[in-house]
């Protein structure tokens, strides 16, 4: 444990993205991660999806206001106060669960995650400037199929999480792609689990 006592200790936010509460290899995955963070001495604050309670639609995109509910201001404050974000989610058809980008459609707004520019030819391209800059994330997703080959031959299943949401509103990103889960080996699982942990000390 010396190892791991000269590193900084960090302000993490850990986001269980599935949405099933039964236990899961992400759910196992995030409770190890938690365990040995906070064995390190990091402050870690945790959000399970599947126990969050909140419309997953933006109905009305940004024409209209719509409410937070109070677990994605719970969210957006943690996110605030924190120095690393980590979320963990199942890859599902290339990408991530349906509920969980909603958690994203309702709650990476404007004010919170990115501003748009108002004027010069920057808001000519309607682009945005950051506001979660200084920010680390790593995000991990298991794939019942082989990583590299969904990268290969169907798409760049984390581009979206990676760059479309987390680096378009300043954090930096870290991705660890697990797989093939479902017939994987125990000494694999293992190695998996030892590699989760060891993120989980260093609080990356």
């Amino acid at each position: 444990m010396q190892l791991f006592r000269d590193y900084p200790k960090k302000k993490i936010v850990l986001l269980l993205g599935h949405p099933d509460a039964s236990p899961t290899l992400c759910s196992e995955l995030a409770l190890l991660y938690e365990t040995a963070a906070k064995k390190a001495g990091h402050e870690v604050r945790r959000f399970n999806l599947a126990e969050m309670h909140f419309d997953p639609i933006l109905h009305q995109g940004y024409k209209a206001r719509q409410e937070l509910e109070p677990d994605l201001l719970a969210l957006q404050e943690a996110v605030r106060w924190s120095e690393h974000v980590v979320i963990i989610y199942p890859t599902w058809w290339c990408s991530m669960p349906a509920l969980l980008k909603g958690l994203f459609d309702r709650a990476w707004l404007p004010g919170f995650a990115f501003a748009m520019y108002k004027t010069g030819w920057r808001a000519k391209l309607s682009m945005s400037a950051p506001l979660l800059s200084g920010k680390t994330a790593r995000v991990i997703t298991t794939s019942a199929g082989q990583p590299l080959l969904l990268a290969l031959f169907q798409a760049n299943h984390t581009a979206v999480i990676r760059n479309s949401i987390l680096q378009l509103a300043g954090i930096k990103t870290r991705v660890l792609r697990i797989g093939p889960a479902l017939l994987a080996p125990e000494w694999r699982r293992q190695e998996w689990r030892k590699h989760v942990a060891y993120l989980g000390r260093l609080g990356e």
